[in-house]
C-alpha cells in the first residue's frame, strides 16, 4: 500500500471488528499531557465493550507503575485500557542486564528517577561513567537541546554511549511544544557519538507490548493487532517495523503540515506528507474517536 492508498476514517468503529487488539500511544493520541481526549476514551471504551484488548505503548521514560498513577491524577477511566508499556520498562530491561556498564550518568529530571530504582548501577559524574542514561532535559520548560552542546562534546570525546530512554523528539503539553530526550540523543549521534534507542519505532518496547498483548489474547495474530499513533517517525515506522497495521492520528504532532483542521487531514496534504517521509500507514484519522 503507498502513502496514496491510506484509508482516511471517520471513526475507529469503521474497522474495530477487524482487530482484536490495539497498541494505542499516550501522548497525543489518549491525551494531551494535562487530560484525557473524552473521545479517544469513548473510542477505547466501546473497543473494548466488543471484546477488544487495549495495551497503551508510551516513550514516557519511566517505569509503567507511576505513568498508571499519572493517568490516575488526571481522570484517565480505568475500564478503557487493560495494560500499559513504557520506553522506560524497556530501558530497564537493557540497563539491568549490564550490557552498557553498571557506572552510569544520568541526564534528565527528578521525576524520571524510577527508571532506575533498584537497578544494579552506580549513578556517577561523567568522567567515571561507562555510558550516559538520557530522559530528557532537565527542565524542559526553558532549555533546548542548545543547552546540552558541552555534555554533548565530553561524552563524544569520552566514547561514552548514549541510552535513550524516550526516542520522540518532541511532544506537545496542551498548546506547549517541549522537547525530548530524542532531541539530545540526536545531537550526540550528529557529533559523532553512539546513541541507542529502547522505545518507539525501536524493537525493545514492541518485544514488551507483543508480550502483553499476547498474555490478553493468548491466541492472538499479528495480523489483528492495530498501532495508534501520531508520530510519523516513531508510531507508524514502529508498526511496519514490527509487523502491525497502524491508524495514524492525523490530529497530533502532524496537525498544521496534513490540513488547516486537526479534526480533519486534507486527503492531498495527508499524501504529500506521508511521502515525504517514506511511510505507508493503512488508515489515518484525524483524532481517535
Amino acid at each position: 500500500m503507498n502513502a496514496g492508498q491510506t484509508r482516511i476514517l471517520q471513526s475507529l468503529a469503521e474497522i474495530s471488528s477487524d482487530y482484536d487488539v490495539l497498541l494505542c500511544d499516550l501522548w497525543g493520541c489518549y491525551h494531551n499531557g494535562v487530560e484525557p481526549y473524552p473521545a479517544a476514551v469513548a473510542a477505547l471504551r466501546s473497543f473494548r465493550a466488543a471484546g477488544g484488548a487495549v495495551v497503551l505503548i508510551t516513550n514516557a521514560p519511566r517505569p509503567s507503575a507511576p505513568i498508571l498513577r499519572h493517568l490516575d491524577r488526571m481522570g484517565a477511566p480505568k475500564d478503557s485500557f487493560d495494560d500499559i508499556v513504557s520506553s522506560g520498562d524497556a530501558t530497564r530491561h537493557v540497563v539491568a542486564a549490564g550490557k552498557y556498564g553498571t557506572r552510569v550518568h544520568v541526564v534528565g529530571p527528578e521525576r524520571d528517577s524510577g527508571i532506575w530504582d533498584d537497578l544494579p548501577i552506580e549513578l556517577t559524574p561523567l568522567e567515571q561513567a561507562d555510558s550516559i542514561l538520557c530522559t530528557g532535559l532537565f527542565d524542559d520548560e526553558t532549555e533546548t537541546p542548545a543547552d546540552y552542546a558541552d555534555l554533548v562534546r565530553r561524552g563524544v570525546a569520552l566514547g561514552l554511549t548514549m541510552l535513550c530512554a524516550n526516542p520522540d523528539i518532541v511532544v506537545d503539553r496542551a498548546e506547549t511544544r517541549l522537547y525530548c530526550a530524542g532531541a539530545i540523543a540526536e545531537a550526540y549521534k550528529q557529533a559523532g557519538g553512539e546513541a541507542v534507542y529502547f522505545g518507539k519505532p525501536h524493537q525493545p518496547i514492541y518485544a514488551l507490548a507483543l508480550e502483553k498483548a499476547r498474555a490478553l489474547r493468548p491466541t492472538l495474530d499479528s495480523a489483528r493487532i492495530l498501532a495508534v499513533g501520531d508520530g510519523v517517525a516513531t508510531d507508524v515506522l514502529g508498526a511496519e517495523q514490527a509487523g502491525v497495521d497502524c491508524l495514524f492520528v492525523t490530529g497530533g504532532l502532524a496537525w498544521q503540515e496534513v490540513g488547516d483542521n486537526p479534526d480533519t487531514p486534507e486527503p492531498g496534504k495527508l499524501t504529500q506528507y506521508l511521502v515525504g517521509h517514506g511511510r505507508s500507514p493503512r488508515y489515518a484519522i484525524g483524532r481517535l474517536r
